[in-house]
């Protein structure tokens, strides 16, 4: 089968010829890709920012955000059958460490990640865990939904922490409106009252963002502290959503935020960098926040289900990974980019 494989860090992932997946455990699964999420972690990963976190043996397929069609089971997988529509959790977990038995799945202590520390969706045909499989109700189709696998999760995740602390009528500061950042709006209307201002470089994603629904856009020109200080009557957001989490964004999130606010740190590749004392004198909160669990994406799916959520996406035939890869890195894509086998 075809897959796209990275060959060695730092240079461009190539298009090879690969053996099949096959059975090897009761509870695998192995899916037909149907659509494969082209998420910046793949550009991360090809830069080899990953190398030492994932410990991946080199070649290997990426691609984390995938929906496709089961095309065969494992001998004990009951729930899904060949021919049923999915989309897939991006990890595939042991359910039997501790942090499964308390449904905090995402932190399982036996957790294979395909696309990241194994083969993952920039192909055919995927394997994983029969824990990883949530069916799609009519009308979603896998070209739908596939970057909802992860970068919706993330959002999702995220906003959904917040939720539980955000009171109607409170501030929320949304950086960045691009693939994470317009899928976290969506969930912030579906989940909560909040008064929402986005911050965003790109116009298109302001356009996007204001599509949506939010209350303020604001462009990042430069004055975009003191535009959303003048906003919020010189107090700051009780919530700071970082959808970017690099190239200023972190430093200008800070000096939005108000006293005893919360900080949620989704968007990766700066450093946080804060006095100690400007942390204790104003209690403000930093929250990381990983991929979510699968229940996370099995209610992503219902507010999908229900047209709460919807991708803005690009689709690219697999043989142009390159050129998709590339739109993302030079941000020429509105959403998301997906890849169609």
């Amino acid at each position: 089968m075809k897959a796209v494989q990275v060959t060695r860090y730092g240079s461009p992932p190539e298009l090879v010829d690969v053996p099949e997946p096959g059975i090897t455990d009761p509870f695998d699964v192995i899916v037909r890709v149907g659509a494969a999420g082209v998420c910046r972690t793949d550009l991360h990963i090809i830069e080899g920012q990953w190398e030492q976190k994932s410990g991946v043996k080199l070649p290997y397929t990426i691609g984390h955000e995938n929906a496709g069609w089961v095309q065969e089971v494992g001998a004990a997988v009951k729930h899904v059958a060949v021919g049923d529509k999915v989309i897939l959790h991006p990890l595939a977990t042991c359910g039997l460490c501790r942090a499964c038995r308390d449904g905090d799945d995402v932190h399982c202590a036996n957790s294979a990640f395909p696309g990241i520390d194994s083969d993952g969706g920039y192909a055919e045909l995927l394997r994983t865990s029969a824990r990883s499989v949530i069916t799609l109700d009519d009308p979603l189709e896998p070209v739908d939904v596939a970057a909802l696998a992860d970068a919706g999760l993330t959002a999702y995740h995220a906003v959904r922490k917040a939720a539980r602390r955000i009171r109607p009528g409170e501030r929320v500061v949304v950086i960045g409106a691009g693939g994470l950042g317009h899928i976290g709006i969506q969930v912030l209307n579906a989940l909560t009252s909040a008064e929402v201002i986005v911050v965003d470089r790109s116009a298109d994603a302001l356009a996007l963002a204001s599509d949506l629904g939010v209350d303020h856009v604001v462009q990042a020109d430069g004055s975009q502290v003191e535009t959303v200080l003048g906003l919020t009557g010189g107090d700051g957001a009780e919530v700071i959503l970082d959808f970017v989490g690099e190239g200023g964004a972190i430093e200008d999130g800070v000096a939005m935020l108000r006293r005893a606010g919360d900080y949620y740190v989704i968007g990766y590749g700066g450093v946080l960098s804060i006095p100690t004392i400007d942390i204790i004198s104003t209690e403000i909160n930093f929250i990381g926040n990983l991929v979510g669990s699968y229940n996370d994406l099995a209610e992503l799916m219902v507010l999908a289900a229900r047209g709460k959520v919807a991708l803005h996406t690009v689709t690219y035939p697999l043989d142009e990974y390159a050129r998709a890869l590339d739109d993302l890195d030079h941000g020429r894509v509105r959403g998301r980019a997906i890849l169609v086998p």
